[in-house]
């Protein structure tokens, strides 16, 4: 039997939402393969799931590093000839505080869309052989709330902050339906989901109703393991369209 891989970008974190989504599809019967940019830091995290008797494999990514991206495909084609899902995890927000789009860093802006925007891009570009390989892969971009608000102008409930982030993440939704509509005549379905507001940094005070990032997985799980007649182009938290 085929065995199924999965790759997650950003899983360096033990209680990140790479790691929960890892753990689940791990559950689920797949190898997944735990992407960071320091391996030393997702290798643990592989290790854990290994001695919890699932298939695991910590690897190094990092989505500003193309020849990099190029090297993981090399192994993924090496060690199992073909990728089932990827999900596009990694993210930057080095504008946290920041709540207007008139006093955003230039810098900020560039980092989130190399890692937001481009990295995804050039990571599905580069895993696309293996993609197409599997009967059915799946690949899952992780957006926000955000850009919704971005897209609409309108008060979603949250404020606006992190302009940066919140523009790659629109700009991720938009390359989200650009690569679903370049692949509409494979098998593959490309999808956005909204983990929504998810308790992943103790130490920066989450928020007391942010939910545990286990039930924030479901719902990018969910677009990871769709059926053949599923969804492709859209936006999605726990399973139910964004518009």
């Amino acid at each position: 039997m085929t065995v199924k891989t999965a790759l997650i970008t950003g899983t360096s974190r033990p209680a990140g939402l790479g790691f929960a989504v890892a753990r689940r599809l791990a559950e689920l019967d797949h190898h997944v393969v735990l992407t960071a940019r320091d391996v030393a830091r997702a290798e643990p995290l592989a290790e854990q799931l290994r001695r919890d008797g699932h298939a695991a494999t910590a690897l190094r990514l990092d989505l500003t590093d193309r020849a990099g991206m190029d090297e993981a495909a090399r192994y993924l084609a090496t060690t199992f000839g073909h990728l089932d899902v990827l999900i596009n995890n990694a993210s930057d927000m080095p504008d946290f505080t920041v709540l207007s789009a008139l006093d955003a860093d230039m810098d900020a802006v560039r980092s989130a869309m190399e890692v937001d925007v481009l990295g995804p891009w050039a990571l599905t570009q580069s895993m696309l052989p293996l993609l197409t390989a599997a009967p059915a892969a799946r690949i899952v971009n992780v957006s926000s709330l955000s850009a919704l608000q971005v897209a609409t102008g309108l008060d979603l409930g949250a404020s606006l902050r992190a302009p940066a982030h919140s523009m790659a993440k629109y700009m991720l939704n938009a390359l989200t339906g650009v690569l679903a509509r370049a692949l509409k005549d494979t098998p593959i379905l490309v999808n956005a989901v909204d983990p929504g507001s998810t308790a992943t940094h103790p130490e920066r005070g989450d928020d007391t109703d942010d939910r545990p990032a286990a039930e924030s997985a479901e719902g990018v799980v969910w677009a990871a393991t769709l059926p053949a007649d599923g969804p492709t182009g859209g936006l999605f938290a726990d399973g139910q369209p964004l518009t």
